[in-house]
C-alpha cells in the first residue's frame, strides 16, 4: 500500500500544529515586545517560578551551544519531517496529536533560530538548590506530545499473544 500524504487525520494534525505554533509565537512576540522582559529582567513570581529570558543556542537543556544553527535547523526540519510521515501512517487521534504538539513546539523553535539565532525561553523552575532548565511553551508542547506518545504506547498494548502489532504507523488505505 502506498503511503498518503494527505491521511484523514492531517486536519488534526495540522490544527494542532498551528495552534502551538501561534501560541508560542504570539508568547514569545509579547513577552520581548509588550512585557519587555529583557529590559525589566527576571521577575520572581512565585517562591519556585521566575519568569526570565534566556537565549538558548543549543538544544534541549542547552546542550552543545554552538553559533551556527544551521545543523540544528536541518535536524530539526528532517525530525518534523520524519514525525508527519508517522502521523500520515497512524489511524489514532491520540498518536496524531501527540505528534501535532511535537511539530508545532518544533517549527515554532525553528523559526526563533531562524530570526534571532537562538530560542527565547522565559519560564525557570527551582526549589532549594534545585534548578530546571529555562524553557518556553514550546517545549511544554513538545513535552507533553512525548509523554502522550508514552503513554499511548503504554495503555494500549494488545493483549498478549495477539497478532495484532502495535500502531506504530499502519497504512491507510487509498
Amino acid at each position: 500500500m502506498a503511503l498518503r500524504l494527505w491521511p484523514p487525520l492531517a486536519p488534526l494534525v495540522l490544527a494542532v500544529a498551528a495552534l502551538v505554533f501561534g501560541l508560542d509565537q504570539t508568547h514569545k512576540w509579547w513577552m520581548l515586545h509588550v512585557f519587555v522582559i529583557g529590559e525589566r529582567g527576571d521577575v520572581h513570581v512565585l517562591p519556585f517560578l521566575d519568569v526570565v529570558l534566556v537565549w538558548n543556542r543549543g538544544i534541549s537543556y542547552g546542550l552543545f551551544p554552538s553559533h551556527d544553527q544551521a545543523p540544528v535547523i536541518a535536524v530539526g526540519l528532517a525530525v518534523c519531517a520524519g514525525l508527519w510521515l508517522w502521523a500520515c501512517r497512524t489511524s489514532r487521534s491520540l498518536v496524531a496529536s501527540a505528534i501535532a504538539l511535537i511539530i508545532g513546539g518544533a517549527l515554532s523553535n525553528i523559526l526563533d533560530r531562524l530570526a534571532w539565532g537562538a530560542v527565547a525561553d522565559f519560564f525557570h523552575f527551582h526549589v532549594g538548590k534545585f534548578s530546571w532548565y529555562v524553557f518556553n511553551l514550546a517545549d511544554v508542547a513538545v513535552v507533553a506530545g512525548v509523554a502522550l506518545l508514552l503513554y499511548d504506547s503504554l495503555a494500549f498494548r494488545p493483549p498478549s499473544g495477539a497478532t495484532e502489532k502495535p500502531d506504530l504507523g499502519r497504512e491507510q488505505p487509498l
